[in-house]
């Protein structure tokens, strides 16, 4: 099916014996005759080998074509060419040609009259196009020989639309022979890679068809990355700032459509959506039906950062996929009643005795830490709310049976015994996790040595989603706590980069150059930084992410504390100090899993997390 283009009425042409439209009537035209079709198109298909990679100070050693029309081969061109000089030793181990071989052959003067004969006005094709034709301009400018300015078509450029990551892991001719089942093996010779592009030239073809490119007008944009419609929406960034700072792209209503931020440049890095850099399809139908962009120049990076989280959840664009609802964000929480329990919830709440970790990413991880927390303690499971005195009648359920709850519904555990149960819980969730990763790496050591890996995998991930929420909520909840913080670091020019925090919270930032005295602009910023109200601990006054933010901010080398208000203190014994070396096992796990290396599995699986029951004295 061919691509639809407006089409204008014309008269049609009428052959003798047939009947004439009547006059003043517009005929609509065939498909066939918008254009010239595919099939009518005479391709040549060249192939250069050459002393080396640039046309400057190497030159042509063979050239090989092929001319094809409507799949049919209608002439081969082929012959060695003296460079005037010694074919370089590894260019002789790359292409079999030799200094010796090329003695006696014409030279490029003769050859290249004679190829732009057998060429004529065909669609010049080539494997990286630029390669062989500038080498062939370049031949043309040295001897004299006007370039006739043929259609040019780089097969490489046509392989990135037809051929996907999933299918070849590049887009060289070799790869692309195989994948086609080219009759032809290139070799790095001349016209056996002219023949293998030949196959692919056709494979190529076929496949973009039924994408509308059916006609040789069509092949002008099936390598263009940029639409046209695209371009011309470049003029979207005349005028913005080059400066820091978050962008919003705004469609018809004035309606937020993407927001995004740029550490240095807001117009180059606006300008970037509209050239081939950008190859998210989303973003190409956004900025189709984008008709503004509005910028918000921002004093450093960070402050960009956090303006571009805060726009986005402000305004939910449907073309931004990160987080956009804070208050969705479940954790899990150790309830504050009398016989306290596990659960997911949505919200952090100022309870005496409740214990909270996360906030996760989804539910789904959030489910495989409360897992990890049921499988290393014996606290109740069940979701009513338990009196002290057990109720006559109650009756337990199967995990008081099997022995995994001490049952204090039926009074068989009384509210001190449970309370130690609870104690440890929380002491994993605030604070040392060592009781979780011991559980659990005593169940993936016997895993493993049973060969079940699919297993022992389910297990660490359950560990990991608990090491990841407890130490983001231990990581969060000082910093939460502290109602005024003051960080500064050195800039590349000399200057001071200054930040205030309250409560998580981004509440003010600057900039001084080398020359200024940052005191007083510190004093200036603690005066007419943001009033930020405690939060419920451990949840800070902000988007997780822009907590998120700050930390690694402040964890930076080099990041200064200037003023501190309340402490900003964690516990060493902590998930964060052995999150990073269980995430860093899992992902060597995952590489490892499902190959026959069946001792590497174990010892990935197995002794890293065994060494981290006890972290060193002093880690953090």
């Amino acid at each position: 099916m061919s691509t639809v283009r407006p089409l204008r009425p014309v008269w049609a042409d009428v052959a003798p014996g047939t009947a004439a439209a009547p006059a003043g009537t517009a005929v609509q035209p065939t498909l066939d005759d918008v254009g010239t079709p595919l099939s009518d198109v005479t391709f040549v298909v060249v192939d250069l080998e050459t002393t080396g990679g640039t046309p400057a100070d190497c030159a042509i050693t063979e050239i090989g074509a092929v001319k094809v029309r409507g799949g049919q081969v209608l002439g081969e061109f082929q012959t060695l060419v003296d460079p005037g000089g010694p074919v370089p030793p590894y260019i002789q181990v790359l292409t079999g040609i030799t200094t010796s071989m090329l003695v006696g052959a014409p030279r490029i003067e003769t050859v290249l009259p004679s190829f732009l004969e057998f060429a004529g006005d065909a669609v010049l094709v080539a494997h990286n196009a630029p390669f062989d034709v500038g080498f062939l301009k370049a031949a043309a400018a040295r001897t004299g020989h006007p370039w006739p300015g043929n259609r040019v078509l780089d097969t490489v450029r046509l392989a990135r639309r037809a051929v996907t990551r999933d299918e070849a892991p590049n887009h060289k001719l070799s790869t692309l022979a195989a994948l086609f089942h080219a009759t032809v093996t290139p070799n790095h010779r001349a016209l056996s890679d002219a023949r293998a592009t030949v196959d692919v030239l056709h494979a190529l073809l076929g496949r973009l068809g039924p994408l509308g490119v059916t006609h040789l007008e069509d092949l002008a944009t099936a390598t263009d990355p940029v639409p046209a419609d695209v371009r011309r929406k470049r003029t979207l960034a005349d005028g913005l700032p080059d400066a820091p700072g978050v962008y919003l792209f705004r469609g018809p209503n004035d309606e937020v459509l993407y927001v995004g931020t740029s550490t240095t440049s807001l117009r180059q890095r606006v300008r970037s959506y509209f050239t081939s850099a950008e190859k998210r399809r989303r973003m190409t139908e956004m900025v189709r039906i984008a008709h503004r962009v509005d910028p918000v120049v921002c004093a450093t990076p960070l402050e960009a950062r956090v303006r571009e989280l805060r726009l986005i959840a402000e305004h939910s664009p449907r073309y931004n996929r990160r987080s956009r609802f804070p208050e969705r964000m479940p954790w899990v929480r150790l309830t504050s009643e009398p016989y306290p329990r596990l659960s997911v919830v949505r919200e952090v709440r100022e309870e005496d005795g409740a214990a909270y970790i996360g906030p996760f990413g989804s539910t789904a991880a959030a489910q495989l830490a409360l897992d990890a927390l049921h499988e290393s303690f014996p606290v109740r499971q069940c979701t009513r709310r338990l009196p002290l005195v057990a109720p006559a009648g109650a009756t337990a359920c199967v995990l008081a049976e099997l022995g995994r709850c001490g049952a204090p519904c039926l009074g068989r555990q009384g509210p001190d015994a449970y309370r130690e149960v609870v104690d440890r819980v929380r002491t994993a969730m605030t604070g040392d996790p060592a009781g979780v990763v011991a559980a659990h790496a005593e169940r993936i050591a016997w895993l493993v040595g049973q060969e079940r890996f699919e297993e022992a995998a389910t297990v660490r991930d359950r560990l990991a989603a608990f090491l990841r929420g407890a130490a983001r909520a231990q990581r969060v909840a000082p910093v939460a706590r502290c109602p005024e913080l003051v960080a500064a670091r050195r800039t590349d020019d000399g200057g001071w980069e200054l930040v205030l925090v309250r409560h998580g919270r981004l509440a003010g930032t600057a900039r001084t150059d080398r020359l200024t005295d940052p005191r007083p602009v510190v004093a200036a910023l603690q005066a007419s930084g943001e009033h930020v109200a405690a939060p419920p601990a451990p949840s800070g006054a902000a988007h997780p992410e822009e907590t998120d933010l700050l930390l690694a901010w402040l964890e930076q080398p080099g990041v200064r504390l200037v003023e501190v208000a309340g402490g900003w203190a964690m516990p060493v014994r902590s998930a964060v100090a052995v999150g990073d070396a269980v995430a860093a096992v899992g992902d060597a796990a995952r590489q490892a899993r499902g190959t026959d290396a069946s001792p590497l599995v174990s010892d990935t699986l197995e002794r890293p997390h065994l060494a981290l029951v006890a972290p060193a004295p002093g880690t953090a």
